[in-house]
Order: C-alpha cells, then structure tokens, then sequence
C-alpha cells in the first residue's frame, strides 16, 4: 500500500476520469501548477474552493538547536 499521492497518479487519474491522452492530462497538470507557482512568485493569494489557499509567507531568522549534537546554530530567514 503507497501512502504517496504522486504526480504519476494525479495523470492517471485525469486520463482515466476525464479520457484525456496522458500526454495530454500530464500537460494539462504541469500547467495548473505553473499557474499556482507564478501565481506564488508574485505574491498572489491562491483560493482553490473546496481544496486550501495558499499564500506565502516570509519568516525571521531564528535560533535553533540541532537535536542530535545539541549544538545551537541560527535558522536564516526564508
């Protein structure tokens, strides 16, 4: 049982829900998510009904700690 949802499954389920080629269901998912990315990169709010949002967000350089040698280090800002 694979517990991931992969790019290869979201293609086969438009070829097999919709009866596009899976050229063409493969084309159809790399457009969307160039839109959602695009969308992101200029700093639009994304509002997929029924699914999430997505916005970016910018975080603060901050301290942290490395679990495995204790060893306190910052975490940049992203």
């Amino acid at each position: 049982m694979r517990i991931n949802l992969t790019k290869k499954d979201i293609i086969n389920a438009i070829y097999m829900r919709i009866g596009f080629s899976k050229k063409i269901s493969e084309n159809l998912f790399d457009d969307i998510f160039d839109e959602i990315t695009k969308s992101l990169i200029e700093h639009k709010k994304i509002k997929i009904s029924k699914f999430g949002t997505f916005i970016l967000k910018k975080k603060r350089s901050r301290p942290g700690i490395n679990f495995k040698t204790r060893e306190k280090s910052i975490i940049s800002e992203r």
